[in-house]
């Protein structure tokens, strides 16, 4: 069983065909985005779901915002100061968080860079618009 993941100029980030056929990536083959001064963004999607990685630069603020879809977040690296419903949480590396759809949810970086994983049901399509949120 091989360990490699595919190279970069196969990268399927976008939906599979329908094919059934998994797919094994490493982070660093999948194409990095910045989104907006201070974040960069990496996304694989599939079928019914998507992941993102984020990084984001210390002291950066994410406005408090809600939308139509599930998410779960993964504290990969850092501390965030999360805004839950008007509820502040400290959250920091190996911690998961939990947005039901419509949850009213923000963040402020702390003293150091933020990497966080985002996992999204359905498919938030505006990412895949081009849209830099």
């Amino acid at each position: 069983m091989s360990a490699n993941p595919q190279s970069s100029d196969q990268l399927p980030v976008t939906p599979s065909n329908g094919n059934g056929i998994g797919r094994h990536l490493a982070w660093p083959a999948i194409p990095v985005e910045q989104t907006a001064e201070g974040i960069e963004r990496q996304m694989l999607v599939g079928a019914n779901m998507m992941i993102c990685r984020f990084r984001f630069a210390p002291f950066l603020v994410t406005r408090e915002h809600e939308h139509s879809h599930e998410q779960l977040t993964i504290v990969e690296r850092g501390m965030v100061r999360f805004f839950i419903e008007g509820e502040e949480r400290i959250a920091s590396a190996g911690d998961v968080l939990h947005f039901p759809p419509n949850c009213w949810h923000g963040a402020t970086m702390m003293d150091q860079e933020v990497v966080l994983i985002d996992i999204f049901s359905p498919i938030r399509e505006d990412f895949l618009d081009g849209h830099k949120s």
